[in-house]
Order: structure tokens, then sequence, then C-alpha cells
């Protein structure tokens, strides 16, 4: 079984109707509940929610910092490559999109640590296209060890890989890994995803099943919100999440919120998610899963992010550039998308610091762990 599975059991249209047909009495309801279930996460995004985003942010904000303190973790993107043989319609690294291609040398590759190390980051989280052959494994055998000589934690955002291929990325210093499914609804993954092996719905989907097999030690997901009806897609995150905790116990987990960007071959939004919708969304999660990392990244604005900050993330991006070399060089030509929260990591720490909360820079230390 996998979550394949249980995704293959849900009505779509079904969901739309139960989550729009939420009363104010359900949603008083699931507010009132101790731990929220699937059922009442549903009730606190829908539309008869809105109302209550005071009262869902008030005690989102006292669940994240009873269980994380007043911490915000701080980590940085650092983009490999943007070689890549999908083609998404959304997506700046597009393989028909008419952009110069690149990949790290080894000597940009340390150009760029150094440059991200100056800055203060201890976490980060590499990003590539993907491109099996050119940035598969071999290359990551090759430059991970290099990578995690200078950091004390490692992420990656890259193509899905084996069990096999995870495991023996945790023996190479990997701690977690973000995998997105984009859209959970499958004809709307098929109009977006339109060659390459990113077509394979079920394959990607169950992708965090592998990474909780291979036993990584945090597994990042959620949806690129604005692909479809974005409270049946949350509906689904959070369904996706329930199950991943049953079944892995042992891995954390983590929820990104992507909005669409505009990007080279970009599409529009159809179900447009606006900040205040966000911000439902996160408190939503934060009730949903008091455990939970939730991540914030430049994508949103820097009002914004100074705005929610204490109420329900626990980490965020600062000072990002999404194309490869982009830190040693600050050229933009290369870029998978634009951001929006363009601070230095100083100016965002400086933000964190005047919310009350203490910026954490390192997020593990190899000491811990007797290595």
């Amino acid at each position: 079984m996998s979550f394949y599975d249980l995704w293959q059991q849900q009505q779509w249209e079904h969901l739309a109707l139960t989550i729009n047909a939420t009363t104010e009495a359900e949603v008083r309801q699931a507010l009132a509940s101790p731990r929220l279930d699937w059922r009442g996460f549903m009730a606190l995004v829908s539309p008869a929610a809105a109302p209550y985003l005071e009262s869902m942010a008030t005690r989102s904000k006292a669940l994240t910092r009873q269980r994380f303190g007043n911490t915000m973790g701080l980590y940085v993107p650092l983009y490999l490559s943007n070689l890549c043989a999908n083609e998404c319609d959304y997506c700046g690294f597009a393989m028909s999109n008419r952009i110069k291609r690149h990949t790290l040398t080894d000597d940009e590759l340390g150009r760029e640590m150094d440059a991200i190390k100056a800055m203060g980051f201890d976490a980060i989280l590499l990003v590539t296209g993907e491109h099996q052959t050119k940035v598969g494994m071999d290359y990551f055998r090759r430059v991970l060890p290099k990578i995690k000589a200078r950091f004390s934690t490692v992420m990656m955002e890259v193509q899905p890989l084996q069990a096999q291929h995870y495991r023996e990325l945790r023996q190479l210093g990997l701690d977690a890994v973000m995998v997105y499914q984009e859209s959970y609804h499958r004809s709307t993954y098929a109009r977006h995803h339109l060659r390459g092996n990113k077509q394979d719905f079920r394959y990607r989907l169950e992708t965090p099943d592998r990474l909780g097999e291979a036993g990584v030690d945090k597994i990042g997901i959620g949806a690129l919100f604005g692909l479809a009806n974005w409270r049946v897609e949350a509906a689904m995150v959070a369904l996706h999440l329930d199950y991943l905790q049953r079944r892995y116990w042992r891995s954390r987990y983590s929820v990104s919120f992507p909005r669409l960007r505009p990007c080279t071959g970009g599409v529009e939004p159809v179900s447009p998610l606006g900040e205040r919708e966000l911000l439902q969304l996160i408190c939503a999660l934060r009730l949903f899963g008091p455990e939970l990392e939730l991540s914030l990244s430049t994508r949103e604005s820097a009002s914004f992010r100074d705005h929610v900050m204490t109420l329900g993330p626990t980490t965020m991006s600062a000072g990002s550039s999404t194309r490869p070399g982009g830190y040693a060089d600050t050229s933009e030509d290369l870029a998978q998308f634009s951001i929006d929260d363009a601070r230095s990591p100083k100016r965002v720490a400086s933000a964190i610091e005047a919310a009350g909360l203490t910026p954490v820079w390192k997020d593990w230390d190899r000491a811990l762990t007797g290595h």
C-alpha cells in the first residue's frame, strides 16, 4: 500500500462540495476541538471559516510558540543546475524555454558555498532542474560530501529518486528532502506536465513513501497553489501528511506553500490564493499538526512575512537566488522564478528579532549525533 491507494479513494468534486458546504457551526466545532481531524481541517480552510481568522491565528500562534519556542529557523536555497528534461508550463526551467543552461562546476560550487557561509547560513536547500543523466546520482554523489562538510543541515529539492538512492544519499549526509506534488488533481497535473519523467503522476505521488522507507529524517510536501482549487489541494496535502505521519512516524515533516510566481513561459493561476487565504491555510495546518514545520519562502512579500512570522511558520528562507551561481554572481539571467522578499539575510534576521523571535541559523549540530 502507498498513498496512491488512499488518493484513489478520494473524489475531488465531492471534497470541493463538502468544503464549500461547511457551516459556521462546523467551523466553531473544529475550533473547539482539542485535536483537529481531517474533516475539521477542511472546515477551517472553507469559505465559512474566513470570519474566524483572528481566532485561528491566536490559537495557531499559541501552539507554535508552545512547540517551537520563540525561534525562527533560517535556510537558503542553493541552485546547483537549471538543466531540465521536463516540460512544465509554469516553470522557468522548462526544457522548451530559451534560457541559458548551466550546472555548477566544483570551483563554482566552492564559491557559492563561501558566499552563503559569509551570509551566516548553516542550513542549505539544494535545488536542481530534473535531469536524470546530467544532474543525477553521479553528480549528487560527487557534490553532496563537499557540501555536507560545510553545512550542518543539507536538504534537497530535486527529481524523485528510488528508495535505495535516498538511503545512499543519507549516508553521504542528506538530512531532508522536499518533494511537492504540484497538483493532486490528476487531469490538472497532466495539463501542466507535458513531457518528461514528471508526467508520471503516480511515481511522484509515491515519492514521500520511498523517503519514509529510506528513513530520511525530514520529509517536506506541498502543492503549487493556483493550478487547481486551492482548498481541495490543501485538503489533499493534509490527508497526505496524516497518512505519512501514521505510517512513517520516525520521520519529521514540513509543509511549504509555494504560489504561482512570474517566470519565463508561466501560466496564470486558476484558483488564486490571496494573502488572507494563505494565512488561513497556514493557521489551519498548524491546528492540524502542532508539531509540523511550516516554511515560508521569499516568494512572499516582506510585508506579509513580517506580519505572519509569529503566527505559524517555523522556518524561512532569506536572501534567496533562484539561479545557479546566484550568490557569487548576482545576475538573474538564469533564474527559475522571481522572488518577492529581496531583503538581505541580515535584514530578515533583524525583522525576526523585532517580532520577538530568535533567528536560528543552524538546525542541527553533528556533535549531537556522535559522529
